[in-house]
């Protein structure tokens, strides 16, 4: 999770990055934020006709800012990289190909989202690293890939199934609680740890209510969705309904 001071940081370069294009009437784009990183920043410059929030794909997790030097401006840096993973006699999966990443020595902010489907490896990064990781990521976890540009624009499906847990309330502790098996003491001991954000913002107060559609992400359990109430107990607890993130 982004400390405050990170955060700072990252506010002033886009600061900087606006002025930028504004003087030079330019388009620019920043490197790839996180969901957090995200949710801070829109508050400081909101999506408008100059200001653009891209990942290569809609629903990306990952996604950079992108400054226009004008509202007809459809500039982006993105590209995808594609490579054929024959899995058949060596299996790898997220946590291999972000080791494999992180083993050049590139920052998480050069790349956004990747993921496996099929066959197949996608990497969506910004063409100024794409010839970079094209001849270096050439081994995950020791099976040989070759990374490719491609024109298309694929996106990643986030797989859910859909959970109940019985708990107190819809108090952020009492849900807390319910999904990561512990008591209300341990998961508001887990919310002022910053170990939980709703809406990918770190959740500061056990006592905030959570409406649905709410995003809920516990560092070391997972992420989910709060989709409501199915109905309530004979004691008086709410069976309340997620969507869990596989």
């Amino acid at each position: 999770m982004t400390d405050a001071s990170e955060l700072t940081s990252l506010a002033a370069h886009l600061h900087d990055l606006e002025e930028k294009s504004r003087t030079w009437h330019k388009s620019l784009a920043s490197s790839f934020l996180n969901e957090e990183e995200q949710s801070a920043m829109e508050k400081l410059f909101p999506p408008s006709s100059l200001i653009r929030y891209d990942g290569g794909y809609p629903e990306a997790r990952k996604k950079k800012v992108i400054f226009l030097a004008d509202e007809e401006d459809g500039f982006s840096d993105i590209v995808c990289l594609e490579a054929k993973a024959d899995q058949r006699f060596r299996r790898i999966g997220h946590s291999d190909i972000l080791g494999a990443l992180m083993h050049l020595q590139i920052d998480r902010s050069s790349f956004g989202d990747f993921w496996l489907e099929g066959d197949h490896l996608y990497l969506y990064t910004s063409a100024a690293m794409a010839p970079f990781l094209i001849d270096q990521l050439t081994r995950i976890n020791q099976l040989s890939i070759s990374l490719q540009i491609t024109e298309e624009r694929p996106v990643q499906v986030f797989h859910t199934k859909k959970i109940t847990c019985v708990a107190a309330s819809n108090r952020a502790d009492a849900l807390v609680a319910a999904l990561a098996h512990v008591s209300r003491v341990a998961a508001k001991e887990m919310i002022h740890a910053g170990l939980v954000q709703f809406n990918h913002v770190s959740l500061e107060e056990p006592d905030q209510l959570c409406d649905n559609n709410v995003t809920i992400s516990i560092r070391g359990i997972g992420r989910f969705t709060y989709i409501g109430t199915s109905h309530s107990t004979k004691s008086g607890r709410i069976a309340a309904e997620f969507l869990q993130y596989m």
